[in-house]
C-alpha cells in the first residue's frame, strides 16, 4: 500500500489535525506538516511546511462550529497548494456547514451553498470530498467532481451492535423521510414520520403530528445535524406521550451547543449516536454521545480515488476494515 500510495499527502486544517490523523493510521502514512496562525485582529495565515510538487493532496478541514473561520482557511489552503505546484488538491470537508443555504426561498437572499461552492474551485480545489450534505444537490452547484460519503451503513452497524429489540425508526419530518427510509431498509425496521413546521430562523420547529404508530415501540430518531437538539428532545417528548419507550437519535453530525447539550441531557433521548465530522470540544466524555469515526471511510475513499478505483462500491457492501477502525 505504501508504494500505491506514495504520492499521497495529507495535511489538515487547525479543526481537521485529529481527523486526518486517524486518517493517515487507515492508510499508513504520515501527516504533513503545516502550520495555521490567528492574528490578533483576527486575520488568519496558513502555511505548508515540505514540498508538495508533482504531489496529489488533501486538505482535511469541516465548516463546522466556527464556520466563516473556517471556510475562509480552506480557501487559504486551496491557493497555498496550488501555489506551490501540488498536482491535484482536493478539499476533504467532512461538513460542509453551509449547505443548509442551498435555495433562494426569501425575497433577497443569497443562496449560500453556491456561493461556498464557487469560491472552493477558484481558489485551487480540483475535487472535494464530503459527507452527508443537508441537499444533495448542491453537488450541482461545483463544476469540479464531488465525492458524496454517506454514515448511513456506519452508523446502521452499530446500531446492530446495541442488540435492542421492538425497533421503530422514525424521521424528524418528511424532509428527511428519504433517507430514514434508507435505514429502515438497511435494518429492515418500521418507520414514522414526524410532521414539523419552521416558521423563522431562530432554529425553532414545532411537532405537529406523527404518522406511523409508536406505542410500545423503542425508537431510533435519524436526522442529519442538530445545533439546539430542539427538534429531537420536542420529537422525543411528543413520541412518549405516544407510548414509545427508550428513544435514541443517530445524528450525521453533531453540532450541540453548550446549552443545546444541557438540553439533551435533561430530555428522554437515552443516547445520541453520531460521527466525528465536526470537532466538538462541548461533546468530548459526554456519556449520552457516542461518537462514531468516518476518518476509515474517508481514508478508503482517497486511497480508490487515487487508485483509479470505484467509490460507489464502498456503500454497496461496507468493508470490515473500515466498520473496524470506525467503532
Amino acid at each position: 500500500m505504501i508504494n500505491e500510495l506514495k504520492d499521497i499527502k495529507i495535511f489538515a486544517g487547525s479543526t481537521g489535525k485529529e481527523f486526518a490523523e486517524k486518517m493517515c493510521k487507515y492508510l499508513n502514512s504520515t501527516l504533513g506538516k503545516s502550520s495555521v496562525k490567528k492574528f490578533s485582529e483576527g486575520n488568519i495565515f496558513v502555511q505548508i511546511q515540505e514540498t508538495v510538487r508533482d504531489k496529489d493532496v488533501y486538505l482535511v478541514q469541516s465548516i463546522g462550529m466556527n464556520p466563516n473561520d473556517e471556510f475562509t482557511e480552506i480557501l487559504f489552503w486551496m491557493d497555498a497548494f496550488k501555489r506551490a505546484s501540488a498536482k491535484q488538491v482536493t478539499a476533504i470537508i467532512p461538513f460542509f456547514s453551509y449547505a443548509k443555504g442551498d435555495k433562494k426561498d426569501e425575497p433577497r437572499v443569497s443562496i449560500r451553498a453556491r456561493v461556498c461552492a464557487e469560491c472552493i474551485e477558484v481558489s485551487g480545489a480540483d475535487r472535494v470530498v464530503t459527507m452527508d450534505l443537508h441537499s444533495p444537490q448542491i453537488q450541482g452547484f461545483f463544476k469540479k467532481p464531488v465525492d458524496h460519503l454517506f454514515a448511513m451503513s456506519l452508523l446502521s452497524e452499530y446500531i446492530k451492535t446495541m442488540n435492542l429489540n421492538n425497533l421503530m425508526i422514525v424521521s424528524p419530518d418528511s424532509g428527511f423521510a428519504k433517507e430514514a427510509r434508507m435505514y429502515s431498509e438497511y435494518l429492515d425496521l418500521p418507520i414514522a414520520i414526524a410532521d414539523k413546521t419552521r416558521r423563522d430562523h431562530l432554529e425553532n420547529a414545532k411537532i405537529l403530528d406523527i404518522v406511523g404508530n409508536v406505542e410500545g415501540k423503542n425508537i431510533v430518531i435519524t436526522d442529519d445535524f442538530t445545533i439546539s437538539g430542539g427538534t429531537l428532545i420536542d420529537l422525543a417528548y411528543e413520541l412518549k406521550k405516544r407510548g414509545a419507550k427508550k428513544i435514541y437519535a443517530v445524528l450525521s453530525h453533531v453540532l450541540l451547543t453548550k446549552e443545546g447539550l444541557e438540553k439533551i441531557e435533561n430530555s428522554p433521548i437515552e443516547k445520541i449516536i453520531s460521527t466525528d465530522s465536526v470537532k466538538n470540544e462541548y461533546i468530548k466524555n459526554n456519556d449520552k454521545i457516542k461518537i462514531i469515526s468516518v476518518a476509515p471511510l474517508f481514508a478508503e475513499t482517497i486511497k480508490r480515488i487515487h487508485l483509479r478505483k470505484s467509490v460507489s462500491c464502498i456503500f454497496e457492501k461496507l468493508p470490515y476494515k473500515i466498520i473496524k477502525n470506525s467503532f
